[in-house]
């Protein structure tokens, strides 16, 4: 009744696209199950097409990646202390660590790749007070260093060349330590927006699924589509309720189509101004989204019958126009697709 296509060359070209403009080595971000892409088939076209490194923000989906026989570089980032790091370092995953407590913890262990998160600007993740303590410890697992931009997407913000100077400073506390991690910064936005933040590597996530943060682009081509088959298509009179609260009305005869997902399915139930696509032509959707369902407004003169196809993301309604619809980011819009919708994967032979 539903189905979620992810179109994997589209992906690679993507990422060899991305890789070309960086000229620099490129970590392809798979965390969120690949932005609700399907983490593991998303992290193999990757690698295929040339990712340098992958990064998750848990150490389960890490983990998760190298059960499946993925062996390239791998990075998590999200890591509270208590974590399973001895796992994690047999399976060779390099540990993004942002508090004292678990840098001591994984230090411990021999072998572990330790790359270091700092506080730059954005005041989220990364050592700040806790720096000048972590300076004294041992430092010899340290093969990496690296921030977040708040305000990429904001190319011209004082805010990126601040953070930058901030990033540069910690570098050379390490670099007058003796050590020489890799440097990385740039989020998708600054990929594409500021060279001046390539360093030594880039993190690349949503551009790699066909979407950025600055606005449509033509030189990147969405990986995800979604169709649903109509459960019902019936007529309505004018003046007709339609869903939980009775929110609207029919404003003229016409025929109403019931589509096979809803909330439970990560259809945002306040999406509003969204629809589908049905032989080319615009279905808005009416009334209030529902757990398992919503209903669209096909026009009285269409052809739908129950049973037909409908574009729900892709054509007229691609993510940036949900996005829009519900007062988000197409990020929300692909990750928050939930695993009961089955992915179909469309990938040539290489």
């Amino acid at each position: 009744m539903i189905k979620v296509e992810i179109d994997l060359n589209a992906l690679k070209a993507n990422l060899r696209y991305i890789k070309a403009k960086a000229g620099v080595p490129v970590l392809a971000v798979v965390k969120a199950d690949a932005y609700g892409h399907g983490l593991i088939r998303c992290a193999q076209a990757a690698v295929d097409a040339g990712a340098d490194y992958l990064g998750t923000a848990t150490l389960t989906e890490a983990i998760a990646l190298r059960e499946a026989g993925i062996k390239a570089p791998l990075l998590a980032w999200l890591l509270p202390p208590g974590e399973d790091f001895k796992r994690a370092v047999q399976l060779d995953i390099e540990l993004g660590l942002s508090s004292l407590a678990a840098f001591d913890e994984v230090n411990k262990i021999p072998g572990g790749k330790i790359h270091l998160e700092v506080e730059s600007g954005m005041g989220r993740g990364g050592f700040s007070n806790e720096w000048p303590e972590l300076l004294n410890r041992d430092l010899s697992n340290v093969v990496g260093i690296f921030t977040h931009l708040a305000r990429a997407d904001e190319p011209n913000e004082a805010q990126n060349k601040i953070q930058i100077e901030n990033f540069e400073k910690f570098i050379e506390d390490l670099k007058a330590r003796g050590l020489n991690p890799i440097r990385h910064l740039s989020n998708t936005a600054a990929t594409l927006s500021n060279s001046h933040a390539k360093f030594d590597m880039v993190r690349v996530g949503i551009a790699m699924y066909g979407l950025s943060p600055l606005g449509r682009d033509e030189n990147l081509k969405p990986v995800m589509s979604i169709k649903s088959k109509l459960v019902l298509v019936k007529e309505l009179p004018k003046g007709h309720p339609i869903g939980y609260g009775a929110t609207e009305v029919t404003g003229s005869d016409t025929k109403i189509g019931i589509v096979g997902m809803g909330y439970a399915d990560g259809i945002p139930r306040n999406a509003k101004g969204a629809g589908v696509t049905f032989n080319g032509q615009a279905a808005p959707i009416i009334g209030r989204v529902s757990m398992d369902q919503f209903a669209v407004d096909l026009s009285f003169n269409s052809n739908a019958k129950s049973g037909d196809w409908v574009t729900v993301i892709g054509e007229r309604f691609d993510a940036y126009e949900w996005a829009k619809a519900c007062q988000t980011i197409h990020y929300e819009i692909t990750t928050r697709i939930s695993q009961r919708v089955p992915r179909f994967y469309i990938e040539d032979k290489e």
